[in-house]
């Protein structure tokens, strides 16, 4: 054999080699990024060809930790480091990786704190569909560290571990090309955030308009309530398997989540399903991402917003009290660490986008970050939520409730009939029964007091608020925070045990 003939064997061999060899970096990490800042810690990870290979990271050139290229559960071969960073210089840095089989750099890399914003089409609705969103590309100059990443529509009938390259829209400043498809209400939770904080904030969209939560809850989420049969053109779990698995080793500050409006025909179910995705999510995050996620992570929702005008339909009210699961607010017992945006009185019947989707969304991204500050960043002191009853007081023709134990100053619109009361012996249903409307008759610092002369001899056994599917015109419900001017949240009470 010639050596000419050799020498190109060699060649031909090498590049076989070279081309079959594997170190990069996971694709949900990318230049532009953001990753969580703090004592626990944030995970890089990426994937190997080379068992046993030894992986150094290195920031700014200055090594920070030093991993080993392993299996992971489904046989792949991937490398996983922490990095730690809890320094008040978020960067940005030069974040490289090098192994035997070469060296990999990202750059303009941050910390901060991230979040991951789901749901389905209003937490989807994007920043081009804004009114403003003129004013807003132009503001985003001012946020150049509010750094966005989105997942595509992807739905899969198996866990995946990472994306694929064309099913992302990778790390990014902000500017109109990045954020024009972006979710407004993330952008504008975000950015709030970072008006409060000053450091940077990551933000990772992965959202579906028109879908279940059944399709975002694991197999393990569904089997602690009933019905995860197929439906529509989707299988439950399925984008639980496409959106969110891939996300799983990366660590997240938190999560918000808006979504129910394709599960309110049936209610009942929502206060299980919920708080099971919650705490399921919250479990594989951090097992996944080596505890470097809180296993309590905070994790906030929007209630549903006003929707067709003028029903009297309590579907859509129903929805919001099991959204809390039927504590109707939240912190609570089923559901700790959570965090609400009420949107009930923040209806759009004359969205261009059909009722179902209002374009308020720098209000409900403001109450959903007020009450962030207060739930997940602990701030003392901080009334972030609309004021709840603590008391109610019967006479043989009035009821008196108190909201918040005397403590909250309310505002009352004395017009509006929000409150109706059930006359009967019995327990009364929420949703059906002899509901009456209750007028506000008189009201003082921090209660109402309603007239219940339309139950004649009959007691009053229940007494419930806002129970409708668009209960109020803008802003216009019967009881808000004096303070805050954040509404009181729908509420169901019963007489009886």
């Amino acid at each position: 054999m010639s050596a000419c003939r050799r020498l190109w064997l060699l060649c031909v061999g090498l590049c076989i080699t070279l081309c079959e060899s594997t170190f990069n970096f996971a694709n949900t990490l990318s230049d532009h990024m953001v990753l969580q800042k703090g004592s626990r810690g944030a995970i890089v990870w990426g994937k190997s060809s080379k068992p046993g290979d030894t992986v150094h990271v290195s920031l700014n050139g200055h090594e920070i930790s030093n991993t080993t290229v392993i299996h992971d559960i489904n046989g792949g071969l991937i490398w996983m480091a922490k990095i730690v960073m809890t320094s008040h210089h978020y960067g940005p840095y030069n974040l490289t990786a090098n192994s035997s089989l070469g060296e990999i750099t990202l750059h303009d890399v941050m910390f901060g704190d991230v979040w991951l914003c789901s749901g389905q089409s209003n937490m989807e609705f994007t920043l081009g569909q804004l009114i403003n969103s003129t004013a807003e590309y132009a503001d985003a100059s001012n946020y150049q560290d509010v750094r966005v990443f989105r997942a595509n529509h992807f739905h899969s009938s198996t866990s995946l571990n990472d994306f694929q390259t064309h099913n992302i829209a990778p790390w990014a400043k902000p500017s109109q090309s990045t954020l024009t498809r972006f979710s407004a209400v993330c952008w504008l939770f975000g950015k709030r955030l970072s008006s409060q904080f000053g450091y940077p904030i990551g933000l990772i969209e992965s959202n579906y308009g028109g879908t279940k939560i059944e399709w975002w809850s694991s197999p393990d989420a569904l089997v602690q309530c009933t019905d995860s049969k197929r439906a529509h053109h989707f299988s439950a779990s399925d984008l639980w398997n496409g959106m969110i698995t891939p996300l799983l080793r990366n660590t997240i500050y938190g999560a918000i989540w808006y979504q129910g409006e394709s599960n309110v025909n049936n209610p009942t179910k929502y206060s299980c399903q919920f708080p099971a995705m919650i705490n399921d999510w919250r479990t594989k995050f951090s097992t996944a991402s080596l505890q470097t996620t809180s296993p309590n992570f905070p994790f906030g929702f929007v209630q549903l917003a006003g929707n067709h005008n003028g029903t009297n339909s309590t579907y859509f009210a129903f929805m919001r009290w099991e959204q809390t699961a039927a504590y109707g607010k939240v912190p609570n017992a089923k559901m700790p660490k959570t965090f609400m945006a009420v949107a009930m009185d923040l209806p759009d019947f004359e969205s261009p986008y059909g009722t179902i989707h209002p374009r308020y969304k720098h209000d409900v991204a403001s109450r959903l970050a007020l009450s962030a500050l207060g739930v997940a960043y602990h701030q003392p002191g901080l009334e972030y939520q609309g004021p709840y009853p603590s008391n109610y007081q019967k006479t043989p023709h009035a009821l008196n409730i108190e909201y918040d134990n005397g403590r909250t100053p309310i505002r009352v619109n004395i017009n509006v009939s929000n409150f109706e009361v059930c006359c009967y012996y019995r327990e009364c249903n929420m949703n059906f029964g002899h509901w009456l409307p209750a007028k506000i008759t008189s009201h003082d610092i921090s209660s109402v007091t309603l007239d219940t002369n339309s139950c004649g001899h009959v007691p009053v056994s229940a007494v419930r608020y806002a129970w409708r599917e668009s209960p109020c015109d803008f802003k216009q419900c019967a009881v808000y925070g004096r303070d805050t001017d954040l509404p009181a949240p729908v509420f169901y009470h019963s007489f009886h045990g």
